[in-house]
């Protein structure tokens, strides 16, 4: 299942733009020593650090279609919750509430 890129709004304004971001993000994520799904996690950390919680929704939505099982989004926020505190819990709820 594929899911409409959060940033495609930015198209409308600046195609050009859009497309640069686009061909950066799909190779950030290929596989390479580490796996797509893998890469995803990590962004995942860190945007539940960063208190995203629109990216935490999406990264979700993609962890889960890259084959990621809920206890390895549960370890994802274990590790975030040990560095960065409850405070980063509340984005990880934000962003997984539907």
């Amino acid at each position: 299942m594929t899911h409409k890129h959060p940033l495609s709004v930015l198209s409308k304004l600046d195609e050009s733009l859009f497309s640069s971001i686009m061909d950066q993000y799909s190779t950030t994520y290929e596989p390479g020593a580490l796996s797509t799904k893998d890469k995803i996690l990590i962004a995942l950390a860190i945007d539940t650090a960063k208190g995203a919680s629109g990216g935490v929704r999406s990264l979700v939505k993609m962890a889960r279609d890259a084959g990621a099982t809920d206890a390895e989004i549960a370890d994802v926020f274990r590790v975030v919750y040990q560095i960065c505190g409850v405070g980063s819990m509340y984005t990880a709820a934000l962003g997984l509430a539907d």
